[in-house]
């Protein structure tokens, strides 16, 4: 056996866990704290000898999440009505988006968000645009 081989063998039960996809909540959750703490340790140094370790237990979270907690299709009225409920806001208080009847008619699916309304919402709550596109 390689010095390598017995390196990775003796230290085993101990990377394992770091290296195999979670099946249950009780996997999930120790991994996610492990990611955490890894991150603090590798910021965003590319070169980082964890940083490969880094991504493929984000790989591995990412995946858990997309299968077990998908995320449902959201039409931009309801991330707007959502982010309005979220931060105590009412229709008056979007004057960069439109008017206090224009958001009524955008909350009520009268109206679709234009560009410029969904460049305004980025800009405001610092979301990427794609989540009010429809």
């Amino acid at each position: 056996m390689t010095s390598i081989v017995q390196q990775a063998a003796a230290h085993w039960r101990f990377v394992a866990p770091l290296l195999n996809a979670p099946e249950t909540e009780d996997d999930y959750d120790p991994l996610v704290a492990a990611l955490d703490e890894l991150l603090q340790l590798v910021g965003d140094d590319e070169e980082h000898p964890l940083a490969s370790l880094a991504s493929h237990m984000g790989d591995l979270v990412e995946e858990y999440d997309e299968t077990r907690h998908p995320m449902p299709d959201v039409r931009g009225a309801d991330m707007l009505r959502h982010l309005m409920q979220w931060h105590g806001m009412d229709q008056s208080s979007l004057p960069e988006v439109g008017t206090q009847s224009m958001i009524s008619e955008i909350l009520a699916n009268k109206r679709r968000l234009n560009v410029r309304q969904i460049k305004a919402l980025t800009q405001r709550f610092g979301l990427p645009a794609d989540l009010f596109l429809e």
